[in-house]
């Protein structure tokens, strides 16, 4: 086979990957811009037929002529000088060849002249009547160096050279790799890739694009296969995906193509994605959701359509037909019950050729579930089917609705007349106090409908207009502050007081009350007349306690002290000693009684102050033995005081507790017979501090235990009947409580619980007089 055959076999084989067995040698071009400076050196060893040369010189498959102060010679490619020369009808010498081109084209004629005078490289086509001579020029020194290749024939095919330009031009990287995966030649999207210079330089540094696909070419080259893989690869600081394609080629190796398919991907996998998440959303909604593809098989369906269902998720993913679901369906009774089931699945089944919106239905299942079925044509064919169990819904709506009439029935037993209205000023509700307070009819009310007609109603008995629009306002008004609640009198013109309120509801209503008050105005001006009558009667009450007690202790401590004076005068009888005696006792317990009266009085008005101090609780109860020891000693009654000096102190108003502890002895000495025991004692205990006075008397009945710290209580006994109503006033003013523990016939025991501390400004109790 010539040359000029193999020029052909290679520039035909353009059209396919195959051409790129030709692009080894184009790995020599880059090596050969490199070389130029020591090509004079290594000019003998060409000529004198070096293997490198020789195979350079076959590898492109062209001629290689030096030109040399105009002299032409051949450095090698003989055959390929001849297939030139009869390209263009020429001596098959150098010098004829470069005549030939000069004297084809005045174009072609100044580019040689220029690369011979000024060592600018040249590369164009000469044409000749046998077909095209492709012509690259270099300069080296003195040298300049021709490649020759020719074409024959008109297959508008370029040369290995332009096409590996062509390739070499490419954004993508491409590139021919020997059977062990190793780059031979690549083009410059490759090596800028990798950022070598040429693909020796990669090869020697183990630099590649991607190793797998390194891998991929020595698979296809072993193999004699085809490949194709898809690639993300990091190029200039971003990833990005390729699409490689590798091809074995004849005489070994492989050469790989690359296509950027980032976007393809990107796309590809935001669509991926939107799936998934399509598919995500679709199994975390409540409602079953099934996709039925154009034939009619499941293609899709989420959790919750399983659930429903309760369809096994593995038979689930065989992908049955609509039909089989169906039938599977009624084989364990969760469709709808019906006499003719074939005709029933044939007329769902053929929803399918519908492809307008088709109504939706409700399933009544065996179980007591009811279903709302909705479909929908799918955009890719088949059919997307929504299963939503309602019967919860259905059973929230018929409890809303009882409320409702609940609610309706509740408001028209109200004597209040009340009306609700929307936030679009709509009448929503009303009860039948509403009718009968205005004196309207229902159907005015039906046929009035909003606000406004309402009040065209209501008017003819309260003409206020101002009030009509503030109310309206609180209807109407979407500002929260007009919404806020409100209430008021107003007078109607048939004389009634009115009290109304509107209250803003949690749905945006606004409920509106009216109520007649005139019966309850009438008596609240009744009983405030009352109360300042009592007030008033009170206030003359407390006067004439006063000035009668004034005017009563006047003379009592004249009797008082001229009976003392009588009792230390000498001459009188022992007899009348006697009654001189028993006027002072009777004077000194009138005196008691009258301030005890005054106490009540004083703590009735809340005008008892306590004076608050330090007191030990053992010095309050032999103060109190020390008082009640003579009275105890003429009854012929013990009187006993057991108290620890653990006790310690409490905080209270000395003069009101040895008051207290007085009236209880006093009581116990009056109860007790002659021969009889009264002890005082006291003790702490959790927060307080007790004080008792027991006595082993005749105890009181039990149908007067309950009474027994009223006042007026014991006047058969004497006295006015305050002692142990006082007792329990002033217990409770230090805040505590007074009990009493009787067995009738086996004496009393009276107990005062005081806390440990005291409040100047606790409450006072409030007692009647």
């Amino acid at each position: 086979m010539t040359s000029l055959d193999l020029i052909l076999a290679a520039t035909a084989g353009a059209v396919c990957l195959a051409i790129c067995a030709t692009l080894w040698a184009l790995a020599q071009r880059r090596a050969f811009d490199a070389r130029l400076a020591g090509m004079r050196q290594r000019l003998d060893a060409l000529e004198s037929g070096s293997v490198a040369a020789q195979a350079s010189a076959e590898a492109f498959d062209n001629a290689l002529v030096a030109v040399e102060d105009g002299a032409a010679r051949l450095v090698s490619g003989d055959d390929s000088l001849h297939a030139c020369a009869q390209v263009l009808n020429v001596e098959a010498t150098p010098d004829a060849l470069v005549e030939a081109l000069i004297a084809g084209d005045p174009d072609h004629a100044a580019r040689l002249k220029a690369l011979f005078e000024r060592g600018e490289a040249c590369a164009f086509e000469a044409r000749g009547p046998g077909g095209r001579v492709i012509v690259e020029g270099r300069a080296a020194g003195a040298l300049a160096w021709l490649r020759l290749a020719a074409q024959t024939g008109d297959l508008g095919l370029p040369s290995a050279a332009r096409f590996a330009a062509f390739v070499d031009g490419l954004s993508e990287p491409a590139w021919i790799a020997a059977a062990d995966g190793a780059p031979t030649w690549a083009n410059g999207a490759y090596l800028r890739a990798v950022g070598v210079d040429n693909a020796g330089e990669a090869a020697r540094a183990g630099k590649t694009f991607d190793r797998a696909v390194d891998a991929l070419a020595v698979e296809a080259a072993a193999k004699a296969e085809r490949r194709e893989t898809v690639r993300w690869t990091p190029i200039d600081g971003r990833r990005r995906a390729f699409r490689f394609t590798v091809k074995p080629l004849d005489g070994g190796g492989a050469g790989v193509f690359s296509a950027d398919v980032t976007e393809v991907e990107d796309v590809r996998e935001t669509l991926k994605n939107h799936v998934a998440a399509h598919d995500e959303t679709l199994n975390h909604i409540a409602d079953g959701v099934a996709i039925f593809s154009a034939s009619r098989r499941l293609s899709f369906h989420n959790t919750a359509f399983a659930d429903l269902w309760g369809l096994e998720p593995a038979w689930l993913a065989e992908r049955p037909t609509h039909g089989e679901v169906l039938d599977r369906l009624r084989q364990r009774r969760r469709l709808p019950e019906t006499v003719d089931y074939a005709k029933w699945k044939a007329a769902e089944l053929a929803r399918y050729e519908d492809l307008g919106p088709q109504a939706d239905e409700l399933w009544d299942l065996p179980d007591g579930r009811t279903l709302k079925v909705v479909r929908q044509p799918h955009p890719l064919g088949g059919m997307l089917l929504l299963y939503s169990d309602i019967t919860g819904e259905l059973r929230l709506k018929a409890q809303y609705n009882a409320l409702i009439q609940v609610q309706q029935a509740t408001l028209d037993k109200l004597n209040d007349a009340v009306a609700v209205f929307g936030s679009d000023g709509r009448l929503r509700l009303h009860n039948e106090a509403f009718e009968t307070f205005w004196n309207v009819t229902p159907q005015a009310l039906q046929a009035a409908g909003d606000f406004e007609g309402v009040v065209e109603l209501c008017v003819r008995r309260l003409h206020d207009l101002s009030f009509w629009r503030e109310l309206k306002g609180r209807v109407a008004d979407p500002d929260p502050q007009m919404r806020a609640p409100t209430s008021g009198e107003v007078r109607t013109s048939d004389g009634r007081i009115v009290v109304y309120q509107s209250r803003p509801l949690p749905d945006g209503a606004t409920l509106i009350a009216f109520a007649d008050v005139t019966d309850t105005r009438h008596l609240e001006s009744a009983l405030a007349d009352r109360s300042a009558a009592l007030a008033e009667a009170e206030r003359l009450k407390r006067d004439f306690v006063g000035n009668v007690s004034y005017e009563l202790r006047t003379p009592l401590t004249t009797i008082i002290g001229y009976s003392e004076l009588l009792e230390r005068a000498e001459g009188l009888h022992e007899r009348g000693k006697g009654h001189v005696a028993a006027v002072r006792a009777a004077a000194t317990q009138l005196a008691r009684s009258i301030d005890d009266v005054l106490d009540m009085a004083q703590i009735d008005a809340g005008e008892m102050a306590l004076e608050i101090e330090d007191i030990r609780v053992v010095d309050l109860l032999q103060g109190a033995y020390q008082r009640g020891g003579k009275d105890a000693e003429i009854g012929g009654v013990t009187l006993e005081v057991i108290c620890d000096e653990e006790v310690g102190l409490i905080r209270g108003d000395a003069k009101r507790l040895n008051q207290t502890v007085d009236h209880l002895v006093e009581n116990a000495l009056r109860q007790t017979p002659p021969g009889g025991k009264v002890t005082i004692s006291a003790q702490r205990a959790l927060g307080e501090v007790k004080l008792h006075v027991k006595d082993t008397g005749r105890g009181v009945p039990f149908h007067v235990q309950a009474h027994i710290f009223d006042r007026f209580v014991g006047r058969d006994r004497g006295g006015p009947g305050l002692g142990l109503a006082l007792v329990k006033a002033l217990v409770e003013l230090h805040g505590g409580w007074v009990a009493l523990e009787s067995e009738p016939g086996a004496g009393s025991t009276f107990t005062c619980h005081l806390p440990e501390t005291q409040h100047p400004g606790a409450a006072q109790p409030e007692f009647g007089f």
